[in-house]
């Protein structure tokens, strides 16, 4: 089950990365995502391993998987 949520202006997605243990590590995911086209905000939880973006428009699975990759971690998948 993907958990989004649409609205006109905005899509959020949550996705699971592995790895995340820290604040530091929380930062370093947000950093690289936020760096995406039409990402508006990033919210990673490293005890949850949840990361909510919010966007203009659903993001591209594998340039989030680069994203996450480029930080460090594993991207498991949408939640």
């Amino acid at each position: 089950m993907t958990a989004q949520t649409d609205t006109p202006d905005t899509v959020t997605a949550v996705y699971k990365v592995s790895g995340m243990s820290c604040g530091h590590c929380e930062g370093a995911v947000s950093a690289e995502i936020s760096e995406l086209p039409g990402v508006g905000s990033v919210k990673a939880v490293a005890s949850t391993g949840e990361v909510t973006v919010v966007s203009a428009a659903p993001l591209d699975e594998a340039a989030v998987r680069a994203a996450v990759d480029e930080a460090g971690f594993e991207l498991v998948g949408r939640v």
